[in-house]
């Protein structure tokens, strides 16, 4: 009886379990008549358009224009998010059962990788002479005496603070007191250091208040000039769009100060309200390095710090090989801590 219930009627006509090989036939069959289905090129035809739209919006990102809303520099924040779109897309052609959506929606996926697939892997190598760290504070920050102690427990030797309010700067300078022998702050924005600094002036970014500075620091493999800059902030209006005028003239007017430079070693740490996507940050991006895309892991999203979106705060380096950089714990403040080290020393 047990055995009669074993031995049931299969698809084959035949008892037992069916081979293997017979399966695959089976599948490779099915598989055959479903693309044989004159529908499977007609369906989703609306999904394959909109692969190709996102595919065409993030090879020619640097063709949006900036005249409206400055829609290009928005899309330019935000560009690596535009890849969570590719599995919305396949998994909607897959439930479509669209030849034409899937085999469309490669192209924004090789689109991606080409911009942003360098940026997945590990790119830290060993070495350097330096550890550089910068961080937004925020002027409301609930605990600037904690922040102080946590940022300077990733070992900097100079750490650049940015949003110092004036009643918070002696706060600051208590907490930090004893791991920075100088410092100095102008303005809004400040360089603690754990070597010599000189030529300590402030840089006109053209905003009509302090919140750029430069300083000469005698690095032990020599002398480097160190920029800190808070730009101004951007903001999304409905009315109005992206609205970073103000930014991106300060931008160019950093741009001119680090281009006109007389050392060859230069460091520029701060908050630039942008990422190294946006066209608008160009005077700066275009003649410096960034120490996460040259030698970061990942993205390195520093805001907001509840949940990061965008790398706005930056580590750019000239004259100066990055080796390894990396975002710090978050701390009392809205934006994470940027971190990185570099070699000064490059004549090896």
């Amino acid at each position: 009886m047990a055995q009669q219930a074993y031995i049931t009627e299969t698809d084959n006509g035949g008892s037992g379990p069916e081979p293997r090989g017979s399966r695959f036939r089976r599948l490779a069959l099915r598989l055959r008549e479903v693309w044989r289905d004159p529908g499977i090129w007609r369906r989703g035809i609306v999904l394959a358009a909109l692969a190709l739209l996102l595919a065409l919006v993030m090879l020619l990102h640097s063709r949006i224009p900036n005249t409206v809303g400055n829609l290009g520099s928005l899309t330019e924040t935000f560009l690596p998010w535009l890849g969570l779109l590719i599995p919305v897309l396949l998994v909607l052609g897959a439930v479509r059962r669209s030849a034409t959506a899937l085999i469309l929606v490669v192209l924004p996926s090789v689109v991606w990788l080409n911009l942003f697939g360098g940026l997945l892997t590990d790119r830290t190598v060993g070495g350097g002479d330096l550890v550089v760290a910068t961080h937004n504070v925020n002027a409301d920050n609930p605990d600037p005496s904690g922040t102080a102690r946590e940022v300077a427990a990733s070992g900097a030797d100079l750490l650049a603070l940015e949003e110092l309010k004036a009643s918070a700067v002696p706060v600051y300078e208590e907490a930090l007191a004893s791991t920075y022998k100088y410092h100095a702050v102008v303005g809004t924005v400040g360089l603690w250091s754990k070597y010599p600094m000189t030529a300590v002036r402030s840089v006109d970014i053209r905003l009509g208040w302090q919140r750029a500075m430069r300083a000469t620091v005698a690095a032990p493999a020599g002398p480097v000039a160190v920029y800190v800059a808070h730009l101004p902030s951007v903001r999304v209006k409905l009315a109005s769009g992206f609205t970073a005028r103000q930014r991106d003239k300060s931008a160019d007017a950093l741009g001119e100060a680090i281009a006109d430079e007389p050392l060859r070693r230069v460091v520029l740490l701060g908050d630039l309200n942008g990422t190294m996507n946006d066209r608008s940050l160009n005077a700066v991006t275009s003649q410096m390095r960034s120490t996460q895309g040259a030698a970061g892991s990942g993205f390195g999203f520093s805001w907001p710090a509840s949940f990061p979106m965008a790398r706005i705060d930056q580590i750019m380096v000239k004259g100066v090989e990055p080796e390894s950089s990396w975002t710090l714990p978050r701390t009392g403040s809205d934006h994470l801590p940027v971190a990185a080290r570099v070699k000064v020393d490059t004549s090896a």
